[in-house]
């Protein structure tokens, strides 16, 4: 009996480290996941930059307190896992709902975004929403876009001379005769 209880609050002490680093998680359940199914998942999670974990409920409860993702774990039913990140939390919804798209044995309880408990149908949109690299790049376009305009519009008139200036060449426009006349 003191065996069980000892590993029971080395599982938890550990999970609760790992909490308390977890700025987002998604909570799902599963039925007849075979083995094969649950390495492939959590090669995806771990692809996402996230852990994964099969959880029992009131471990889990205990584990999270005082982390950010306490409020998603506590008063769980049923079978739960857990799949958590401190990184980008749209990566990891995008990797568990393209893993579910193939594998229905899988799917969404909940989820939880720096504190705040998101519904099975928020997590679906966090897995449609870009990624935190395309806002990046996103942005910075928007930011770069104004000032790549105003050197083309600066280039331009220099460039318009010189348009002219060689068409006035090539029709022979600058020949030294007509200024002697």
């Amino acid at each position: 009996m003191a065996m069980i209880r000892e590993k029971k609050t080395a599982r938890i002490e550990l999970l609760s480290q790992e909490l308390r680093g977890a700025t987002s998680a998604i909570v799902g359940t599963f039925s007849k996941l075979t083995v094969a199914q649950d390495f492939e998942l959590r090669k995806v999670v771990r692809g996402a930059g996230g852990r994964y974990r099969v959880l029992k409920n009131k471990l889990a409860a205990r584990a999270a307190l005082g982390s950010t993702v306490e409020p998603a774990l506590q008063g769980l039913k049923g079978v739960s896992s857990l799949a958590y990140t401190s990184g980008d939390p749209v990566a990891l919804a995008k990797a568990l709902a393209g893993w579910m798209q193939e594998n229905s044995e899988f799917t969404f309880k909940l989820g939880i975004v720096d504190g705040a408990v998101l519904s099975v149908e928020e997590v679906k949109q966090l897995a449609t929403m870009p990624g935190k690299e395309t806002v990046h790049a996103r942005l910075l376009m928007l930011i770069n876009a104004p000032a790549q305009r105003l050197a083309t519009v600066l280039s331009a008139a220099g460039r318009d001379l010189a348009v002219v200036v060689g068409q006035g060449v090539e029709q022979e426009k600058f020949s030294g005769g007509a200024a002697a006349e």
